[in-house]
Parts: C-alpha cells; sequence; structure tokens
C-alpha cells in the first residue's frame, strides 16, 4: 500500500518541500516553548501549578 501512496506523491512537483517545512515548524515550535519555560516567572508557575488544588471556586452539590 505505501508503494501507491509513494509513487503518487512522486508524481507532484515540489512536494519534497513539505516534509522540511513541517520539520521547520516542529523545530521552531519546541525552541519557543523552550525559551518559554526558561524564562517564565516562578511565581506564575507556582500560581498555575496550585490551581487544582484550589477548591474555593468548586460549588457543592
Amino acid at each position: 500500500m505505501f508503494k501507491f501512496i509513494k509513487g503518487h506523491l512522486e508524481s507532484i512537483t515540489g512536494i519534497e518541500i513539505y516534509p522540511m517545512i513541517s520539520l521547520l515548524i516542529f523545530f521552531i515550535f519546541f525552541v519557543v516553548l523552550f525559551y518559554w519555560v526558561i524564562t517564565a516567572k516562578k511565581d506564575y508557575i507556582t500560581t498555575v501549578s496550585n490551581i487544582p488544588l484550589d477548591n474555593q471556586n468548586d460549588t457543592e452539590l
């Protein structure tokens, strides 16, 4: 089945750029995410990590 897909894709001109573009988007996303994690303020991380433990907004039935 893969040979049918591969043969079909080889007939499309300019198709070889799409894997490079997707790899570039993937790489840029994780570099930006890594940068955000490194530069995040400790206060913000503590606040966000305590959200699941905050029971003040829950209503009991």
